[in-house]
């Protein structure tokens, strides 16, 4: 395990950060004793989402744990009033990681009104990886740990780039027309570390500059661009 830069904030705290960046990696490490909620996992999703409530119901009843990991919970932002109650107990300690905050933000939560810190988990840096740090293949494929640790980081980074539209975009009803922004991934991705000129990029994907922006700022959203 390639050891991050990141540091315990001895806190609650929300850690974001697109997926495949090691936040659940580094986490499992920091905390292996923490109880953890998994709402990627369909049937915990389902749980949660029709009853919140429950999750107090779960704390209450592990008198062995302290602290408690809500992976992606951007999938049940209902869950954050009851994490907001039991922070005000004391008793436990709260981490809450997410790949996007966009859908958290569209549902009027509050994040916790500032009871717990924002975080935020990026790809590798060059000093993290040291004697593993390859520059022509962080040039051409990114310090995305997910694909950067894989054997086939041209087929790993394209199926994680269509999972990510499907799951991310796609699902979450974030646009209107899935096919005009893979044409904008493309396009965009040719301006990479220069200018960004939006008005040439809507011509080439023959949509509008205020459509163009839009996807911009979902990606930013997305913690995939800034």
């Amino acid at each position: 395990m390639i050891h991050r830069f990141f540091q315990n904030p001895h806190d609650n705290f929300f850690l974001f950060g697109p997926r495949g960046t090691g936040k659940s990696t580094w986490l499992r490490a920091a905390f292996p004793k923490a109880y953890w909620i998994d709402l990627l996992d369909l049937d915990t999703y389902q749980k949660f989402n029709a009853h919140p409530e429950y999750l107090k119901e779960i704390v209450e009843a592990q008198p062995d744990k302290t602290i408690f990991i809500l992976d992606e919970i951007q999938k049940v932002p209902e869950l954050l009033s009851i994490v907001h109650l039991l922070i005000e107990k004391k008793k436990w300690r709260f981490v809450l990681t997410g790949s996007s905050s966009r859908k958290l933000k569209r549902s009027g939560v509050d994040l916790l009104a500032g009871r717990a810190l924002l975080k935020t988990m990026h790809p590798f840096m060059a000093a993290e990886l040291g004697k593993e740090f390859n520059l022509e293949k962080a040039l051409q494929y990114g310090l995305l740990p997910l694909v950067y640790a894989s054997p086939t980081p041209h087929d790993t980074l394209k199926t994680y780039l269509t999972l990510y539209i499907k799951e991310e975009v796609q699902m979450e009803g974030l646009v209107r027309q899935i096919g005009a922004f893979h044409r904008f991934i493309e396009t965009a991705s040719f301006s990479h570390g220069s200018l960004l000129n939006v008005t040439e990029i809507g011509r080439e994907c023959h949509v509008e500059r205020k459509v163009v922006e839009n996807y911009l700022s979902i990606l930013e959203d997305l913690l995939l661009a800034c």
